[in-house]
This record gives structure tokens, sequence and C-alpha cells, in this order.
């Protein structure tokens, strides 16, 4: 338990080896990073977490801020002892990774920020998903993801895997999805990525997701103090497409697992 509340969270990989953060998108779970743990495992010492309103993590009533889904990281690392990380976020688990390299920068030590942006959607469309989920409740946002976060070719080759992130998603407490939701919506950090540690390395991967109306795309990689954008490499189109990974991302962990290569020099 941390920052007043409850998350679960999960390790594999060899006890000395550096530490990985692992952060989720909205309305996943830690399962989701499933088959990309067994590659990242042989490296490094593998965090991972269900974001506060998520899974089996504490889903408390009301709206949520970004800060406090930070917090909720730096609070995690605190209790296991930790005391520095690579961190690497899908989406909203990438919104929370720029917030923690302006607010917490020196408890990292590569952040890898996948498919998300530093103002993700517009007020007015994260407000309607909110109703959404009032009106319609979790079966409704399950049943649209599909068609927004994979490829048509995708959905008919892996109905099993589109599946399983379709019941994560109908799992997912109503409000703490809805919690989250504001949280992105609020979020505009496009004024802070100039900021922050500036011996930090970060890595944009994937390029932005706009989300709901997909304004706000400004490009993490164009500000000061990101190390290489590698949203362009062909590799990273798996990344874009969020769990397609399921089939093609040990072809992209050569190119993240790099920027998170250098030992710490202190781990925990």
């Amino acid at each position: 338990e941390t920052n007043d509340i409850r998350l679960r969270d999960r390790w594999e990989g060899p006890e000395d080896a550096p530490v990985l953060v692992l952060s989720n998108s909205l309305g996943t779970t830690l399962e989701m990073w499933d088959p990309q743990v067994p590659e990242f495992a042989r490296r490094f010492r593998v965090l991972r977490l269900d974001t506060r309103g998520h899974g089996e993590s504490g889903a408390p009533e009301g709206d949520y801020h970004i800060g406090q889904l930070g917090r909720d990281v730096t609070g995690l690392m605190d209790a296991l002892g930790i005391r520095r990380a690579h961190y690497c976020g899908l989406s909203m688990g990438g919104l929370t990774g720029i917030w923690l390299g302006v607010h917490a920068g020196e408890r990292f030590d590569r952040l890898v920020l996948c498919n998300t942006a530093a103002r993700i959607g517009s007020r007015d469309n994260w407000d309607a998903r909110m109703a959404t989920i009032r009106e319609q409740g979790m079966d409704r946002i399950a049943a649209a993801a599909p068609e927004r976060w994979f490829s048509e070719s995708f959905r008919a080759r892996a109905a099993a895997d589109v599946g399983r992130v379709q019941e994560q998603l109908r799992r997912t407490p109503p409000q703490g999805y809805s919690g989250c939701c504001a949280a992105i919506r609020d979020a505009d950090l496009r004024a802070d990525l100039g900021k922050g540690d500036e011996s930090l390395a970060v890595v944009d991967v994937g390029g932005q997701q706009g989300g709901p109306g997909r304004p706000g795309r400004t490009p993490v990689a164009e500000r000061r103090g990101v190390s290489r954008d590698v949203s362009n490499r062909p590799a990273c189109g798996c990344v874009r497409s969020r769990m397609r990974a399921a089939r093609t991302w040990p072809a992209a962990v050569p190119l993240v697992s790099p920027h998170l290569r250098n030992p710490l020099a202190t781990h925990t």
C-alpha cells in the first residue's frame, strides 16, 4: 500500500539486474505486458503494476490526476526500496512517464514513452467517454476498443488475443476507468517537456496517440531532454497498434532495450 492506495505489483527477472518498471495503458492490467516480459526479464528485474483504478489495485471514487499516477509509481518504488529504475509506459503509462521525467527525473535512468503525448485528446471527448461509462458501462467501452486498437487483419487472425484485452476492459472498475479518464483529460504537460533532469535519457517510441478526437499531438521528441526519437523506425509499428504487440513486440525489444541496457549504479 502506498500513496493511500493499495497497488498490485508483480516481479520477474534476476534479482541483481537493473529494475524496469512497466506501466499499462488505459483499461488494461499488468497482464498487458505478458508477451514482452519473458524477453525483458532476461535483462532486467521487471516490476509491473496495475495502475490506480485498474485490475486488482484500489479504485477510489472521483477524478484522479496525473500527479497521483506518477506518485503512485514513486511511492511503490519507495515501498519496495528501489532508489532508481528504468521506466517504460504505453499511452496513459507514457503520459505518466512524462510527468515522472519532469517531477522525479532523478529516480530514473531511462524513460521509454510509447504511443503517448504530453496532451492526449480534448476535454469534450474525454467527458463524452466518461458519460458513456455512466450510461452504458464498461461493456460498451470493451466493445468499441478492437476497432480503435487493432488492425482488421490482426482482429481476424488473433481473436483470442483481442478477446483477452476486451476482458481486461470489461473487468476494469467503472469508477477507476473514469477516474483515469479525468486524469488524462486534465493533463497538459506540453509546457513542461523541456523541464526536468537534463541527464535523464528519454526515448520516444511509436509516435504520439491523440486519443479521442486526436488533438494535441505534440511530439515528445522535439523537446529538450529526448535522447532519441525512434517513432519512425519500422520495428516500432507494432507499438503504434498497441496490443498487436502480442505477436510482434519480440522484434522491437532489441530496438528498445539498448536504451535501457546500462546498469544502474544503485538498483535498490
